[in-house]
Order: C-alpha cells, then structure tokens, then sequence
C-alpha cells in the first residue's frame, strides 16, 4: 500500500476494514483512496471517474457508510441510477457491505414491492436507490414529508453521471436534486460515478450547476487492455424491397456457430433487432437439438425475464449469450464476458467504450469486438452517398476514436421546455400549490433553468393557463388546471423522456413484458412463440 492508501483505509469504518480483508482486499486502488477523504469529511461535491469494473461504486460507498457508521446510522445516503436493473444489482452488492454495519438498504422504483418503501418511511435510515421518475413520484406525493424522510441526507450518489448530461432525463434530475435541498433548506454533497468523458469539467458543472469548478474531480487513469477486434460488412440484396432480414438472418446463423464456448453479450441497434435476433437464435438451438443459451435482455421484458437472463449470465452452468439494449451497457455485475458483439453502428463513441468495458476483465483475457455491419448492394445507378456504404464507415470510425481514446462532449445546453412544464406542474403537487414567483426561483434562478427570464417564464404561464394545465386560486396560487389535474395523474408523466405507446404482453394471463408500437404494424410472426395477448397499458395498475 501507498501512504495514501494506507491512510485512506485506516479511515474507514472497523467493520468495513474487517469485510475488505476478508474479500482478499490487498489494497485501495487509486481512485478509492483519493474519495476517502473528501467525501468522508463531505464539505464538497466529488466526481469518480474510472473505467468500467474499476470500483467507483466502493469508492463511493466506503467513505459515506463510514460516516453513517460514524454517526450511529441514522443517517440517509440518496442512490440515484438511470437503471432499475443496475438498481437491483447495486441492492445485492452494497447489502454486503452495509450488513456489517446493521445499516438498511431501500430499492426504490417500479418493480419494488410496497414493504421496503413502507419500512422506510416509517424509520428513515440507510440506503435508498432510486431512478429519477421514482424520485420525482416521491416528491410529488410526499411533498410534506420530505423533512421527516430526509431530514438525515448525507449525501446524493448519481450513478452513470455521463448518461444524464445533455438530455431531458438529465435536466429533470437536476431540478429534482435542487428541489429537494430547497425543501431541506440546506446543501447536500453530491457524488457522480461516471465513465471517463472528454470533458469532464462538464460532468463537474452539471453535477452541481454554474459551481463546476468546487466539485473535486477524481479521474483514474485509464487501464490498458488488449483487444480483438473483427469489422465485418454483410450485403443485403439491393432487390429484397421487403427488409433487411436477409443480412440479419445471416448474422444470427454466424453468431450460433461463434458464440456458444464463453459469455458474450450482443448489442443490436433497437429493442426490435434484439427480439429478432432472440428468436432467431433460440430457433437454431431448437433445431440443432441444443439447449437455448441465447436470451434477451431489455427495459421491456417484465423483472422476471430481466433477472433470468442476468442470473444465468453470472452464475449459469452454460456459457450463454445476452441479446441486450443499453440495459446491459452500465455497471451491472453479470459475471465474466467473454467479447460484445456490436450489430450496426455504433450511435456514440462514448456508447461503445461501455460495452467494450464489459468485456475481458480477468486477468491476462483478451476482449473480443465483433462488429457487424449491414449495408446495401449498391445498384448500378446508385450515387455517391449510397457507394459510401454509411454503415461501415461510420463503425470503421467510431471504432478508430475509440481506439484512439477520444470521446465526444455532451451536448450543449437547452432550454428544455417540455421538462420545465413538467417541473412546475410536479412543484404544483408537491407543494400543494406554489406562487408564480417561488417556482420561478426554485426552478429558475437557483435551479437548472436559468437560461429562461422572467417574462419568458411569465408568458408559459399564461399559456399553459390557457390550456387548463395550471390555473390561479383567489390568493394567486397556482394550481393544476382540469388538463393538468389529469396529466399529473396518468403513469407516464413522472418520466421526461418521450416514449412510445406500450402494449403488455401475457402468456396465459401471466405478464412477460411489454412491446411498444409506432407506425408499423404488429407482425404477429414475430410473437407466434409466446403466444401472446395484449392489453392496453392504460389499463395497468
């Protein structure tokens, strides 16, 4: 150990020091023993940044279970993570930890059942993990009790901080983090875990708006790691105008025969490709008379299909492979994987640096890349861009940035109208009812929105007055209007992101998930092995 390091664990809570031998704990890495001291003395904010599998969560943790430990554990530690799947994960791993300790940990979101909540409610103490539209649930409808469950805080860990910067979901945690001081009446530390991102001045500044330059930037260099790399373009006939199944009916038929001697997690471009390349797979295992070793893995399968494929993932007695949407891209413990293998380009450099980081983690194992392309045949009258074959180049150059280290910045800043609207309405009930003048400074002057002026804010008002979404009492209080009353009581409206339209899916009455629909219409083809009825999503309890 380092003197750092020596003095960092030396910090730590007894019984924390005993679990961290006990796990075969030779030392801190870097990045841990630097977090010790200033979230453990919590005068300022911190951001962690390390690769994947890099200990960001126990550089984190270690330190703040410390100071509940410290303090007889009556304090509150706020996790919030994007996922409710690396919510479960985090549950399992810092239950370990905080078992030592008798100190409590709450999963909070969907897919939880009422008795941890009610257990919290009653006692507030310990863990909570929570995603953003389960935090903006709590605060609208327990507005009044926010002293008495987090009268407490310690401190407010985000989870995948990169994943919120520039995005709706993003402004929306925001305004949730600085309306829950503003109901506390003081400031809480903050803490992000975040990959490594080009600019990570930016991540300090969004962490805590406008004072970027007080939050203490931790950044662990970055391991170096061997990787096997394989680009492969396949032609889809130029003349099959019915889709492109043809080329990814090939790949599905290659990646059977490669992909059946280690773990290895395949990332298709949309949650349709994943369900294609499921049944695909799943039908060649039928047919070679071999167990099934390929299942899906997405935000749309209901818990127990999500929790299925992560089980057999870490502790199968097959090496298996996960079809997967981001839900596997972040810091889920699903166990050794082999390689990734990437179907169509990658969307962002930073996107394929995650997955790649899932992939080769024990000692002396090279990472596998596969990465496959579907492009066109160009027609003989066919012009320059469709010559380019836009497919490949953009993969052949994310893959090179990436080899090279580069990541793109988050986007710049916008107004984001459409999560200020659902920020005021949210205050509306959380408040029971608020002035025009102190949503504005919650919102605006002290909050994430402050790029919108007062007579800008004025006049969205009024317009949303004369949509019904708000309307003034007798004291000029404002209100949910009859639009308003009914949006903030229809599910979807504590989330910020735009979805489409879900149907649930049953097979003999039992929920296996949920399927959405645009404009294409529903290829029954593609359902005929689950045999599934829908029902209307509004109709959901």
């Amino acid at each position: 150990m380092t003197a750092l390091e020596h003095a960092s664990f030396d910090r730590l809570a007894p019984p924390l020091q005993r679990w961290l031998w006990e796990q075969g704990w030779s030392e801190l890495r870097p990045a841990q023993a630097q977090a010790v001291a200033p979230i453990l003395e919590g005068r300022v904010d911190v951001v962690i940044a390390a690769a994947t599998a890099s200990g960001k969560t126990e550089a984190a943790f270690l330190p703040l279970l410390t100071r509940l430990w410290q303090g007889g554990g009556d304090g509150v530690v706020l996790y919030v993570a994007p996922m409710k799947a690396l919510i479960n994960d985090q549950h399992e791993r810092l239950s370990l930890l905080c078992e030592r300790l008798e100190i409590p940990v709450c999963p909070w979101h969907g897919d939880i059942r009422e008795t941890p909540r009610k257990r919290f409610v009653a006692a507030p103490r310990g863990v909570v993990l929570i995603t953003p539209e389960s935090l903006e649930s709590l605060l609208f409808h327990r507005g009044a009790e926010l002293r008495h469950l987090f009268g407490m805080l310690e401190a407010v860990v985000v989870d995948e901080l990169h994943a919120f910067i520039g995005c709706e979901r993003g402004r929306q945690l925001q305004s949730l983090l600085h309306r829950l001081e503003a109901a506390l009446a003081r400031r809480v530390q903050r803490v992000g875990l975040s990959a490594t991102l080009g600019n990570m001045a930016m991540a300090a500044d969004f962490l805590r708006l406008g004072e970027g330059n007080d939050v203490r930037l931790i950044v662990s260099a970055a391991e170096t790691k061997s990787l096997r790399l394989l680009v492969k373009a396949v032609m889809q006939p130029a003349d099959d105008s019915d889709s492109d199944d043809a080329a990814h009916t090939h790949i599905a038929a290659a990646l059977f025969k490669r992909l059946r001697n280690a773990n290895y997690l395949i990332f298709p471009n949309s949650t349709g490709r994943v369900e294609f390349y499921a049944d695909a797979l799943r039908r060649h295992c039928e047919a070679a008379g071999l167990p099934v070793t390929f299942f899906p893995h997405h935000g749309r399968l209901g818990k127990a299909e999500r929790e299925s494929t992560e089980f057999e993932l870490k502790r199968g007695s097959l090496p298996v492979s996960a079809i997967c949407t981001g839900t596997l891209e972040m810091g889920i413990d699903i166990g050794a994987i082999r390689g990734v293998v990437q179907i169509g380009a990658p969307e962002t450099v930073a996107s394929l640096c995650q997955r790649v980081g899932r992939a080769g983690r024990r000692d002396g194992e090279v990472a596998e890349l596969w990465q496959y392309c579907v492009t066109e045949e160009p027609a003989t009258d066919s012009g320059l861009v469709t010559g380019l074959h836009a497919d490949l180049l953009q993969s052949i150059a994310v893959t090179r940035l990436f080899l090279a280290r580069w990541y793109e910045p988050p986007p710049a800043n916008s107004l984001h109208y459409s999560t200020l609207v659902q920020q005021i309405l949210s205050l509306i009930g959380e408040r029971c009812g608020v002035i025009a003048a102190e949503a504005y400074r919650i919102l605006c002057l002290g909050g994430p929105f402050r790029d919108i002026g007062e007579a800008d804010f004025i006049e969205l008002l009024r317009n949303l007055a004369a949509n019904e979404l708000v309307m003034h009492d007798g004291n000029r209080v404002l209100l949910h209007g009859r639009v308003g009353e009914r949006r903030v009581n229809h599910y979807t409206f504590f989330a910020a992101f735009q979805d489409s339209r879900e149907y649930r899916l049953l097979h003999r009455w039992q929920g296996i998930g949920h399927a959405a629909f645009e404009t294409r219409p529903w290829h029954r083809r593609r359902a005929d092995f689950c045999r599934a009825t829908l029902a209307d999503c509004r109709d959901r309890s």
